[in-house]
């Protein structure tokens, strides 16, 4: 009877990956391929911990790996070239790999980061 339970206990163990291989309703995509990012920060939010350009344009970031979900900058503070004239922007660089269950609006991939794997990730940052 001990090694019947043993074998079921297994079995369920091993569930969590066979979703992960078959697809299993998650959304994949985030995670899969680290999104590359560079741009111009003028410093307004503070320190960022990583971001993304969305396909509306905007700027997204984090503070801290452990939010849950991307913030929206103002495309006063965040630009894809370098401002002309005086300015106090930093070039920002890094790449970010949506974890599962962080919200990523208008990500370069579509949809929100639902499933997948990986985490944020981020490098080069003022």
């Amino acid at each position: 009877m001990k090694s019947a339970v043993k074998i079921g206990l297994l079995a369920l163990a091993s569930m969590p990956l066979a979703a992960c291989v078959g697809g299993y309703g998650m959304q994949v995509g985030y995670g899969a391929q680290p999104y590359a990012y560079d741009g111009w920060y003028d410093g307004s939010y503070g320190p960022i911990y990583d971001g993304y350009w969305g396909t509306d344009n905007y700027f997204y970031y984090r503070h801290a790996e452990g939010e849950g979900a991307y913030v929206r900058g103002d495309r006063a503070h965040f630009a894809h070239q370098a401002p002309q004239g005086p300015h106090n922007y930093q070039a920002i660089h890094g790449t970010t790999a949506p974890r599962q269950g962080v919200r990523a609006p208008h990500f370069p991939s579509g949809g929100h980061a639902g499933g997948g794997h990986g985490g944020g990730g981020h490098q080069g940052h003022p």
